[in-house]
């Protein structure tokens, strides 16, 4: 009978190289958003993924059409179940679908309150008001007072943050991060500023400063997913000790070219392209094959 080989402990494989990254998402079956975007997108960036299923989406490329809440337990006992045998460097917390998953996910972030929360808050028009209104006060309860960076498209930050705001100019980063503040939230990333007709801007704000500034022309195509995208990339990067000035920085670069190879997977919007730097090897490795090593491409030129 021949021997069994023998299996490496975790003792022999050593300590783990890549950050591990605790992400509380929905499921989105377009594969645009939610934990499929989170798992992408830290993948790019060297991250471990532990992805917590805090329910699903039922949608398409072109719009939601409902979301199936997980039970609040069953979201507890993900997490700390990996939590108990992992050290994570990193909490991300997207769309967790009611206010008993974001008490349940407070919770395990008070017990490692040395961890970093990234909080991204998405557009929610599609939902019913009243949800709306009970899911976003909760989180401000709940989840505000414990929010490192809170990531958000600027209309939905200030209609969440500002609901009374009545001056014809609309509110800036630093307004933004000052209505964040109330609540404990030391850092705002703010997307979709409308600074022209053709240009959008990206602010990294506290209530004392704006801290980073990126500007980017519009793109024609309407892209699900940009957000979540963003705010992946920009947790695993911190989980990877880049400092947040620059962890927004290569986030936002990062996503740009996410965007400049999106593609149209279906009869809706398109979805970002996240392994967009995958398929540019293949390419080198092809055109190296041919004889041609192919332009040298700086990381940053597209900025849309």
């Amino acid at each position: 009978m021949s021997e069994i080989p023998s299996i490496d402990t975790p003792d022999e494989l050593g300590e783990a190289t890549l950050p591990c990254v605790m992400v509380f998402n929905a499921n989105d079956p377009s594969g645009a958003g939610g934990l499929a975007a989170d798992a992408t997108a830290m993948a790019s960036a060297s991250a471990h993924v532990l992805p917590v299923v805090t329910g699903t989406y039922v949608r398409d490329t072109s719009a939601i059409r409902e979301h199936f809440a997980m039970d609040e337990d069953a979201v507890n006992e993900q997490a700390r179940c990996a939590l108990e045998d992992m050290p994570v460097q990193a909490f991300k917390v997207g769309f967790v679908g009611n206010p008993e998953n974001l008490s349940a996910i407070a919770a395990i972030t008070t017990d490692y309150a040395e961890i970093p929360v990234v909080l991204y808050m998405p557009d929610l028009s599609w939902w019913d008001e009243v949800e709306i209104d009970t899911y976003l006060d909760a989180c401000t309860e709940l989840l505000l007072p414990q929010t490192t960076v809170l990531v958000g498209n600027h209309s939905t930050l200030c209609r969440w943050l500002m609901p009374d705001w009545d001056s014809d100019k609309a509110p800036g980063p630093r307004e933004v991060a000052r209505a964040a503040a109330v609540h404990g939230v030391p850092y705002t990333l703010v997307t979709g500023f409308v600074a022209a007709d053709q240009y959008l801007e990206t602010h990294l704000a506290s209530p004392e400063t704006v801290m980073a500034t990126a500007r980017y022309e519009r793109f024609d195509a309407t892209f699900n997913g940009a957000g979540d995208t963003l705010s992946a990339a920009l947790t695993a990067l911190i989980a990877g000790g880049t400092d947040l000035q620059n962890a927004c920085a290569e986030a936002m670069t990062y996503l740009d070219q996410c965007l400049d190879a999106g593609f149209q997977p279906g009869m809706g919007h398109a979805v970002p392209d996240r392994l967009f730097w995958a398929h540019d090897e293949d390419e080198e490795a092809e055109d190296a094959d041919n004889g041609d090593m192919g332009p040298d491409f700086p990381l940053d030129t597209t900025r849309h």
